[in-house]
């Protein structure tokens, strides 16, 4: 069985594709084999910034032959329709077979399929993947039709058993299939052969390229940890820059720099934008002082000088970058120190989204928000109010307009330089997250207030306008904002009904509640619905990774004070605990059992069965103690959901569970005495009212 070997070699492929598309190349390739028959043992793609490469292990030789039967028409069927079926199957009259079957005799045929070399196969695939890769962007170049990222140079696929090796037949548009490769472009150039992955591997490595993106990363990783420890250093964790920067060098020779003293007043957040942004350096921190004094930069070039030339070229480029960003920010401390208000101007003129207006209206309408929210979280209405007010100052500022990453990170140190409060300066930084799943949440309660309030205005204005997520679109991340909104709720375990802000926030935006004199005027209440309903959803996918049950989230939100996320919360966590235990499990089946039956009899008689169980007509000593039961678990719901002690709540439920299954075992509730019917309908009636005191059972499924 060989092993298959393929690279496809090329000018520089743009580092933020090369892991998508070896992953493609890898995916392609290995279901094409799998789809012509052919089955292999493990596959590994690799790639470079000039290669990308696959190496499939034990490949069958040959794919083995098939035989399919095909069913035929009838043997009395038209003249036409039998030839039709002998051009489609292949096969001549004397080949088809008669059988019996219930409508008559029919023609089956046997169509044999004989096994084809993996070389066949491998080219024919190969080619396919070549010709339809997925890039994001490709090219055309000469005057061939074929399309690569980058013009593609050669391409090398060899099958190899033992110590044999063969290249497979195979031109794409004059590029013929080969055994050869190249090494680093300056440290090894010139092509070597290969004959198998370890020769390939250990080949690239001796020419100085390292073929495993990972292995990249860890010897950057490794040697820049190692130069700034020799300074007393540490390295700003990046991954995404290491990902990048690994893909940008095929011999990775890591340097490090200094950055002139004029430079090193800059936040540091400042320096390390500069330097990733422009010219992909990792920057080095002091772990006491917390100010980032040098760089990494990684040369794909080992040099005569240790790269004391390259460094100084590097060093001179950064300065004058460093030089703009110290304009920018001695520019914006004029403003800051001024009090900001230039910077709040230009937000009448910052269009935030064309039917919503500019980012001073929004700014406006985060205020009054954010003043609102602030007692209920517990802040102070006056700081979460200017905190609202400054929050998107930054965006109008010189340095925000360089690097936009830096919103937030900037408005924070020119709160501080306004002399503004020390809670408004963090809030100015913290009201932008969470921006995702794994971002921290603040805690700080101003930050909280501003944070809820950016979050649900953003909401409320994109649902005041239509324009919500539709299947996969989400252009204006309206989801991680409802995540936002739900993650700053739970935790840090605020109780606030999001309905009153949700109204309140439509009505700024000029949406008022329905007029009550207007029996028509549905549409401001349905967008409410609607958004409060999309909350819900997202809710349900944050606890579903938690361990909870979206059919027990459901059961709670169908209760009185659904958009309480804390308390929905609450009473989900109680009764999904009670569900995994034999009273739960069997209550729900007993609940269930009674609302089944009570929903029929509802509709047959065209009555509600809502009150009126009187024990006086119980017969059973089981209808009797069910009475009593419901009467003593009432009393314990009602006084532990008015506490929210839903553990005791649910609990009390559960204890219901073996007098409604005694009561079902012993007594009839169809009896052909009306009045006894009557009266153990409204008992099922009772029971739905009392569970649903804790949770609507009737909304869980199985």
């Amino acid at each position: 069985m060989p092993d298959l070997l393929i690279e496809l070699f090329s000018e520089e492929i743009p580092a933020r594709m090369q892991r998508r598309a070896s992953e493609d190349l890898r995916d392609r390739v290995t279901g094409g084999l799998r789809e012509a028959g052919l089955t292999f043992g493990e596959s590994h793609a690799y790639a470079t910034p000039r290669r990308l490469a696959l190496a499939v292990e034990g490949v069958d030789a040959q794919s083995p032959t098939v035989v399919e039967e095909r069913k035929g028409p009838r043997a009395d069927a038209p003249e036409k329709a039998i030839e039709g079926f002998l051009r489609g199957a292949g096969v001549a009259r004397e080949d088809l077979e008669l059988r019996d079957e219930k409508k008559g005799q029919v023609y089956f045929a046997k169509i044999t399929k004989p096994g084809r070399s993996a070389d066949v196969i491998v080219a024919e695939v190969l080619e396919s993947v070549v010709r339809n890769f997925p890039w994001p962007k490709s090219m055309r170049w000469g005057a061939g039709s074929l399309r690569w990222v980058r013009p593609l140079q050669s391409i090398l696929c060899i099958l190899t058993e033992g110590d044999a090796a063969r290249v497979v037949a195979l031109d794409i548009d004059g590029i013929a299939a080969g055994d050869t490769t190249e090494g680093h472009r300056f440290m090894a150039p010139g092509r070597f052969a290969v004959g198998s992955f370890s020769e390939y591997e250990a080949g690239l490595l001796e020419r100085k390229v390292v073929l495993n993106p990972k292995e990249r990363a860890e010897a950057i990783e490794t040697a820049a940890e190692s130069l700034a420890q020799s300074a007393g250093l540490e390295v700003v964790p990046d991954a995404g820059l290491l990902a990048e920067v690994s893909g940008l060098v095929e011999w990775p020779v890591p340097l490090m720099g200094e950055i002139e003293e004029a430079f090193l007043d800059l936040p540091p957040e400042v320096l390390q934008s500069s330097m990733r942004e422009h010219q992909k350096f990792f920057s080095l921190r002091n772990p006491e002082a917390g100010q980032i004094e040098r760089f990494v930069t990684v040369a794909n070039v080992e040099t005569a000088d240790d790269g004391v030339t390259i460094l100084a070229g590097n060093q001179k480029v950064l300065a004058a970058r460093l030089s703009d960003a110290k304009f920018f920010w001695e520019n914006d401390l004029r403003v800051a120190r001024d009090g900001m208000g230039a910077w709040l101007e230009k937000l009448e003129n910052v269009t935030f989204e064309r039917t919503l207006g500019t980012q001073a209206a929004r700014v406006a309408r985060m205020e009054t928000l954010a003043r609102e929210i602030a007692p209920v979280v517990g802040a102070d209405p006056e700081l979460a109010g200017e905190a609202a007010r400054v929050a998107k100052a930054d965006l109008s500022s010189e340095m925000v307009n360089e690097f936009p990453e830096l919103q937030g990170v900037m408005g924070r140190y020119y709160a501080v330089e306004a002399g503004l409060p020390e809670d408004v300066a963090v809030a100015c930084e913290e009201h932008y997250s969470p921006l995702g799943p794994s971002d921290e949440v603040p805690t700080r309660l101003v930050s909280v207030a501003v944070a809820l309030a950016d979050k649900l205005d953003t909401l409320i204005g994109f649902w005041a306008i239509d324009q919500k997520p539709t299947g996969s679109k989400d252009p204006f991340a309206l989801r991680r904002a409802a995540l936002g909104v739900i993650r700053l709720v739970l935790e840090n375990e605020k109780r606030l009904g999001l309905r009153n802000f949700i109204n309140s926030g439509f009505v700024a935006h000029g949406v008022p509640g329905p007029d009550p004199s207007d029996q028509e005027d549905f549409t401001g209440m349905a967008q409410r619905f609607s958004l409060l309903t999309f909350i819900h959803d997202r809710l349900k996918v944050y606890l579903r990774d938690q361990g909870l049950s979206h059919d027990v989230i459901d059961a709670c939100l169908a209760l009185e004070g659904d958009d309480d996320l804390a308390l929905v919360v609450a009473r989900a966590r109680a009764l999904q605990a009670v569900l995994a235990t034999d009273d739960g499990e069997n209550l729900v089946q007993g609940f269930k059992r009674a609302n089944n039956i009570l929903t029929q009899a509802e509709e047959k008689d065209g009555v509600e069965y809502s009150y009126g169980a009187d024990i006086k007509f119980a017969e059973a000593a089981e209808e009797r103690t069910l009475f009593e039961a419901l009467d003593r678990g009432e009393a314990e719901i009602s006084k532990a959901v008015l506490a929210e002690d839903f553990e005791a709540a649910m609990g009390a439920m559960a204890a219901l569970r073996g007098p409604i299954d005694a009561f079902f075992e012993a007594v009839q509730i169809n009896s052909d005495n009306d009045i006894l019917r009557r009266n153990r309908l409204n008992m099922l009636s009772r029971i739905r009212q009392i569970c649903r005191q804790a949770a609507d059972l009737s909304r869980l499924e199985g």
